[in-house]
């Protein structure tokens, strides 16, 4: 009959609605988890994953070079007197240098649960937040003053900087200043006394002179120091990673004044390139 077709096209048309909205609940479902999962993107983007680090090879890499060093100094040890001097000494440098290698300080701060400084041991690096990117039109009024900025730096650099001769003269003294203590250490003086010879004296004071023309008041160690004190601006991430290599610097420097110049505490503290060395460490450790 038609009251019964009637009936039947409202249950059809009923049931396509029930239909409609159930795929409009699904898809709505979908948009939810879609935005669940961007919001997780975005949550790691601002605070980044730290990176990943292969502790078990830092260990054994630490085991491995501490036994070596431990042979080292056993083996020195067994070098007494007068005629084993030498010997015992190039024993005593090879440990210092053990000591100051970075993939060994990397692996005792991994086993110390420190971060490694010199990024040895690392698997994954770590993902840094990423930063909001400024807008286009910010970036093109922002172009003109940096190009001003590098310009004026550049200018700075030409007028404070070195000639490629100077440049060449600086390396000169520093390698004519340990030949000529080399020489003057085979006639038996000291530390001390190779310091105050006149030759040294001049090549010095060369030397300090084309350092302070290549980088402005480095050679004015206590003026230097105050303006640090007195900034206390904290280290940025290069500054730390120099921080970190003069550290070796000053150690495996100090290992090769005692073993192949054979200076004593007194006499490296006369030094002038490790003066030179302490005292950029000694504004370095001010700021941090």
């Amino acid at each position: 009959s038609i009251s019964a077709q009637a009936t039947g096209h409202f249950r059809l048309l009923d049931l396509s609605r029930y239909f409609v909205r159930r795929m409009t609940e699904v898809r709505g479902t979908g948009g939810m988890l879609t935005q669940a999962e961007e919001g997780m993107k975005l949550f790691a983007a601002q605070n980044g994953v730290a990176a990943e680090i292969d502790k078990a090879a830092a260990e054994a890499y630490k085991a491995d070079i501490e036994a070596r060093i431990s042979t080292l100094e056993a083996a020195a040890a067994t070098l007494t007197g007068k005629d084993n001097k030498k010997e015992r000494a190039a024993k005593g440098k090879e440990v210092a240098e053990l000591k100051a290698e970075q993939r060994y300080v990397d692996a005792c701060k991994i086993v110390k649960g420190l971060d490694p400084k010199f990024g040895n041991f690392i698997t994954k690096a770590a993902e840094v937040p990423v930063a909001e990117k400024p807008e286009v039109i910010e970036e093109a009024q922002a172009k003109p003053d940096k190009a001003k900025k590098d310009s004026k730096k550049d200018i700075k650099k030409e007028s404070a900087g070195l000639s490629p001769a100077e440049t060449k003269e600086l390396e000169e003294l520093k390698q004519g200043i340990v030949e000529r203590k080399a020489i003057l250490k085979e006639q038996g003086l000291s530390g001390g006394q190779q310091n105050k010879d006149e030759e040294v004296v001049k090549m010095v004071a060369r030397m300090n002179e084309l350092k302070e023309k290549q980088d402005p008041g480095s050679t004015k160690k206590e003026k230097d120091a105050k303006k640090d004190s007195k900034k206390k601006t904290p280290l940025s991430a290069e500054e730390q990673k120099e921080f970190a290599q003069l550290q070796n610097e000053i150690e495996v420097y100090k290992a090769k004044l005692r073993s192949e110049f054979g200076y004593s505490n007194k006499d490296m503290k006369a030094d002038p390139d490790l003066k030179d060395m302490e005292a950029r460490l000694a504004a370095f450790e001010k700021r941090s």
